[in-house]
């Protein structure tokens, strides 16, 4: 039987992608934060679903699953491992408070760091496992009000890149897959970013027109089960890439990276009435 450990399975991309997973035929350890999220998952998805309880922020309850994973491993390696659970905070860099900058970078990054570190030993062996990392398109591209997270994907896929190389050494590969929108928690809490915080700055009618663009953006979001099926393929594949881009606007995606800097600045401050 193989076996893959997914982070943040309650909702989401990590939810699809356990679902999926489990449906052909994989034995999937999920984490959540709530023992009652692990048991509902379980009644759902079946034995093959094996939640583990942990933030992915506390090292010691990270150890503590990937110890319970060994045991159930029995001396064979771990299948695949995919690092996806994260959060977005949205606002001005220039307003944003620092403690909630903190925590984007907590989760986001140090968050991967903690659960490779825990669980990356478990893929090495005579077929060694690999690693999915879940970035995102903001990781190569950043839009106003999207800094805190963009900045954490810019890292994510500084992450991805650097461990793939260094795990060479063990012939585990690392991918990196990033979505665009996507049905799931993390673009509903976007969508519904509270600017009032904002609304004294001068920022104050960009958020409005950017928070509906994030509207339009969600309307025609792409359902989690597309990536989950990107997810597999990263993991199964004979000859995998190192990075999938999924999202509804490739085309759109290549643009605004293809166009010079200066130009897509004047493209974006248009849309959102940056200019003074």
């Amino acid at each position: 039987m193989k076996n893959i450990v997914v982070t943040g399975t309650s909702s989401g991309i990590g939810r699809a992608a356990a679902s999926f997973l489990v449906e052909r035929g994989f034995r999937v350890f999920g984490s959540v934060r709530k023992i009652a999220d692990g048991e509902a998952l379980r009644a759902e998805l079946g034995d093959l679903y094996v939640p583990l309880v942990f933030d992915t922020t506390d090292e010691t309850q990270i150890r503590a699953a990937a110890e319970q994973v060994k045991a159930a491993l029995a001396g064979e390696p771990l299948f695949g491992l995919i690092a996806n659970a994260g959060i977005a905070v949205a606002g001005p860099l220039l307003y944003v408070k620092p403690d909630d900058f903190r925590r984007q970078l907590e989760v986001n990054l140090t968050g991967t760091l903690l659960t490779v570190q825990a669980f990356g030993p478990l893929l090495i062996g005579r077929q060694p496992g690999r690693i999915v990392v879940i970035s995102s398109v903001a990781g190569k591209s950043a839009l106003p009000f999207n800094g805190p997270y963009a900045i954490s994907k810019f890292g994510t896929e500084a992450f991805a890149e650097s461990l793939r190389r260094e795990m060479i050494l063990f012939g585990v590969d690392v991918i990196a897959v990033a979505p665009g929108p996507i049905k799931s928690a993390i673009w509903e809490k976007t969508e519904s970013l509270d600017t009032t915080p904002f609304e004294a700055t001068a920022y104050a009618p960009a958020l409005i027109k950017i928070k509906a663009m994030m509207r339009k953006a969600a309307d025609g979001a792409l359902p989690a089960s597309r990536l989950a099926a990107v997810i597999h393929r990263a993991l199964t594949a004979r000859k995998p890439k190192t990075r999938y881009v999924v999202t509804p606007d490739p085309v759109g995606n290549i643009v605004l990276r293809l166009l010079p800097a200066r130009l897509g600045d004047r493209v974006i401050a248009k849309l959102l009435a940056l200019k003074t």
